[in-house]
């Protein structure tokens, strides 16, 4: 069953977010995850929830989404974001 990590992040640090942008793809990529969104304009329909950036990621398996934010190639890039940002981070099994 698909999973998805959906993630609302503000930047604090564009120039250190940019580096974060770079490296975090392959990552993404090994665990068998892809952007399914990746900023871009919204519209909030309901509710007092007021994203400033909406990243949604797909993977295979929660297990995958979790082995991915886990692993030693997301450590570095995850520790750049970290620093670079402030965010809500999910994971959340798919249908």
């Amino acid at each position: 069953m698909a999973a998805y990590v959906i993630v609302d992040i503000e930047i604090h640090d564009t120039a250190l977010y940019d580096e974060y942008r770079k490296r975090v793809p392959a990552t993404i990529a090994k665990y068998g995850g892809k952007f399914l969104v990746r900023g871009g304009g919204f519209e909030q329909l309901e509710g007092s929830w007021h994203p400033t950036r909406l990243v949604l990621l797909e993977f295979p398996s929660m297990e995958q989404a979790k082995r991915w934010y886990d692993s030693e190639e997301y450590r570095e890039p995850k520790a750049i974001r970290l620093k670079a940002s402030k965010a809500n981070l999910i994971m959340v099994e798919g249908a």
